[in-house]
C-alpha cells in the first residue's frame, strides 16, 4: 500500500510541474524570476557634449536626455529602467541596426542620407549653426567676420567648412577631437571662434563661467530627431505624442532654460518648438 502511495505522490508532483512548465510561458516576471532586465528601455546620448548629452560623476544631463527620460517615461519607463548608452556619431547608424539601442538622442539631424538607414521621430528642437566666441569680443557679430580669423570645429565636423564654402573663404580653419577641447581652445586664444550647432555652444558658454558667449546668429536649420530602427512607425507616433506633452505642459521650454541658463540661448522662434511628425507615414 505504501509503495502505492508513493508512486502516487510521485505522479502527482510530475503533474504539478508540468502545469508549472506551461504557465511559465508566459513573460519570466508572471513566474518569479529574479531577472530585473524584462523592462529596460536603452537610450543612445552623448556622453561629452555639456547641456546636450553629459555623463558626469554617473548621472546624465543636458536637454537631450531630459527629452529621452520625458519620452520614457510616457512609453512606461521609471528612471532605474532606462539603460543609458554613449553614442558617438560614427556609429549611430550601426546601434540602431544592431539593437544595441531602442532609440537615439544625441545632436542626431534629420537627413535624408541617414533615413536610408534609420528611422526618425521628432523632431524635437530645430537647432541651427552659429558661433562661439570670447565675451569680450565685438568684432564677430556672424560667419561673414571670419576672414583672416582662426575657427575650430570637432574632427570629420562639417560646420567649419560650410563656413569657409559659404561666408568667409579666407578663415583658418582648426581641428580638435571634441568640442570641449575647441572651447580650451577658444579660451586661450588659440582660436577665435568655435561653430557647431547653437544648443552644443551654449551649453560650452554655460560652463565657461562667463568667459565665452554665443553669437546668437544661427546660420543653418538642423531637425534633431530620435533616431529608431528603420520602419517603426508605431514607436515614432508614441515618441511623437509624448513630444508634443512636453511642449503643451512646459516641460519642454523648462528643458531648454536648464541646460543653457546664462548664455542668452533662444530656440529659433520660426521653426521652435517644432511639429513632431516624422516617421509615421514610411
Amino acid at each position: 500500500m505504501r509503495a502505492r502511495s508513493g508512486a502516487w505522490r510521485r505522479t502527482l508532483m510530475r503533474l504539478i510541474a508540468a502545469v508549472a512548465a506551461i504557465v511559465c510561458v508566459v513573460p519570466a516576471a508572471a513566474c518569479g524570476s529574479a531577472n530585473t532586465d524584462t523592462h529596460i528601455i536603452k537610450i543612445g546620448i552623448k556622453f561629452d557634449q555639456p547641456g546636450v548629452g553629459y555623463k558626469k560623476s554617473g548621472t546624465y544631463e543636458g536637454f537631450d536626455v531630459d527629452v529621452a527620460r520625458y519620452i520614457a517615461h510616457k512609453l512606461g519607463y521609471r528612471d532605474d529602467e532606462i539603460v543609458w548608452k554613449e553614442a558617438p556619431s560614427k556609429q549611430r547608424e550601426a546601434m540602431l541596426q544592431n539593437g544595441d539601442v531602442d532609440m537615439i538622442l544625441a545632436s542626431y539631424s534629420i537627413t535624408d542620407e541617414r533615413k536610408k538607414a534609420v528611422s526618425f521621430a521628432g523632431p524635437y528642437l530645430v537647432a541651427g549653426q552659429d558661433l562661439l566666441v570670447r565675451s569680450d569680443n565685438t568684432g564677430i557679430t556672424g560667419p561673414q567676420d571670419l576672414n583672416g580669423k582662426r575657427l575650430c570645429s570637432v574632427t570629420g565636423s562639417t560646420s567649419a567648412n560650410t563656413v569657409k564654402k559659404k561666408f568667409s573663404t579666407e578663415v583658418q580653419l582648426m581641428e580638435q577631437p571634441s568640442y570641449a577641447e575647441c572651447a580650451t581652445a577658444l579660451f586661450s586664444g588659440i582660436v577665435d571662434a568655435v561653430t557647431t550647432d547653437d544648443i552644443i555652444l551654449a551649453g560650452l558658454a554655460t560652463n565657461s563661467r562667463g568667459k565665452l558667449k554665443l553669437v546668437g546668429a544661427p546660420f543653418t536649420q538642423e531637425r534633431y530627431g530620435v533616431g529608431i530602427k528603420k520602419g517603426n512607425t508605431e514607436l515614432a507616433k508614441q515618441i511623437n505624442a509624448a513630444i508634443k506633452d512636453m511642449i503643451a505642459d512646459g516641460s519642454w521650454q523648462r528643458a531648454i532654460d536648464d541646460n543653457t541658463s546664462g548664455t542668452g540661448f533662444e530656440p529659433n522662434a520660426q521653426y521652435n518648438p517644432p511639429d513632431p511628425t516624422e516617421g509615421e507615414d514610411e
